[in-house]
């Protein structure tokens, strides 16, 4: 029907104090889109940076922002759930980062301290066909 031309009904409850008949009866539109999703909160791989104990306790610091999110949301407060779960993905990504990094980094001095070792001649030649002599000299005794 059109709103225009549509007339209450004699035996309508109104929702005003007008009286029936006095003005045609007006509609609302409510427009219900999907809601928004909630942001994730990253508990479990914050607590996994957390149990690995990696530098300045990043992980520590992304479980205690992850707790943050999970508990705004819980309380309805989307937009700073959102703000703590950013900061928690963050620390997490950095943690994460730092925990791949450092063991990498290790291993590759690690290899390159061999590889010079095993390249050098004289006293230092603990890789070389003399080597365990050449130690033993060194640090014998």
């Amino acid at each position: 029907m059109d709103n225009a031309t549509y007339t209450c009904p004699p035996d309508y409850t109104p929702l005003s104090s007008s009286k029936p008949g006095d003005a045609p009866c007006s509609s609302t539109v409510v427009n219900v889109g999907t809601p928004a999703k909630p942001p994730k909160d990253y508990l479990i791989w914050s607590i996994c940076n957390t149990l690995y104990v990696n530098f300045c306790c990043l992980g520590f610091l992304a479980l205690v922002y992850s707790v943050k999110a999970r508990d705004q949301k819980v309380l309805g407060d989307l937009k700073a759930a959102r703000d703590f779960s950013n900061k928690a993905k963050w620390y997490n990504i950095l943690a994460s980062g730092w925990n791949v990094i450092i063991p990498l980094l290790i291993i590759v001095l690690f290899v390159t301290g061999i590889v010079h070792l095993a390249n050098v001649r004289g006293s230092y030649d603990f890789f070389g066909e003399e080597g365990y002599e050449n130690f033993m000299r060194l640090f014998g005794q």
